[in-house]
């Protein structure tokens, strides 16, 4: 009678791809229900909290969403603005290494309570108000991405999709903050995303690198549970909710 595998394939897979990542971001939704008593008990303090403005760029029935390509912009309080152009999910390993070598190309798999992707996220400083000009419709949008990032789209996008062409998906409010938590050797990060219909999403998360990831899965979860923030909770990822959102305003 053939013995049971070790290991379920779909952890194989995460090992696989962690492996070949360049970082691991760990996250995890708080129900609506525990916000106040999770942000009390990690001593989170509102004053200490970043604001950021955050636009996201689709047809409006989510073309490039169906295809996992996600284009974003931000602006945040004190700090330069950003932008990004992600694939997602991509296997490190089949990505050319060209792009790989490049210190603004990132490969990250994202990890949260029963379920896990691997993205590769080409990333992006505009010139100052740069997000700014280009939502309120003073640049065209292709203006704010450089020349790199305008390749990657191209390559990964649908046939006949440009940059110019897409819907304004936002904006959405997001106040973000990080913690040391006592009895936690590292940094949380603390992001409520303020969605216009009034509804928010609570996101707790730390990076590590690859190698690093199994002890701070276990450190963050154990700490975590001792503080009673639930782990169980049905998880949202904010750009779904953020995309499905905007484009349900343009239905």
């Amino acid at each position: 009678m053939p013995s049971a595998p070790l290991l379920s394939p779909e952890l194989e897979e995460m090992l696989k791809l962690v492996g070949d990542a360049d970082s691991v971001e760990l996250k995890l939704t708080v129900p609506d229900e525990d916000r106040q008593s999770a942000a009390a008990a990690l001593g989170v303090d509102p004053l200490n909290a970043r604001i950021r403005q955050v636009w996201f760029f689709d047809t409006p029935d989510l073309t490039l969403d169906g295809v996992g390509v996600v284009v974003r912009a931000r602006r945040t309080q004190a700090a330069p603005d950003d932008t990004v152009v992600k694939l997602r999910p991509v296997v490190p390993g089949d990505l050319p290494a060209k792009l790989r070598a490049r210190e603004d190309f990132v490969v990250e798999v994202d990890a949260m309570p029963g379920s896990f992707v691997c993205s590769a996220s080409f990333k992006g400083q505009p010139r100052a108000d740069g997000v700014k000009e280009s939502v309120s419709g003073q640049r065209p949008l292709r203006k704010l991405f450089s020349k790199p990032q305008r390749a990657f789209f191209a390559e990964h996008a649908p046939e006949g999709v440009e940059l110019d062409d897409l819907a304004l998906l936002g904006p959405i409010n997001v106040f973000k903050l990080k913690v040391l938590p006592a009895g936690l050797d590292r940094k949380l990060a603390v992001e409520l995303w303020l969605y216009p219909d009034g509804s928010r999403i609570m996101e707790l998360s730390t990076k590590c690198a690859p190698a690093d990831w199994f002890e701070a899965t276990t450190q963050s979860r154990d700490h975590l549970k001792e503080l009673g923030i639930d782990l169980t909770g049905d998880q949202a990822t904010k750009t779904r909710a953020a995309l499905e959102y905007f484009a349900g305003l343009r239905s």
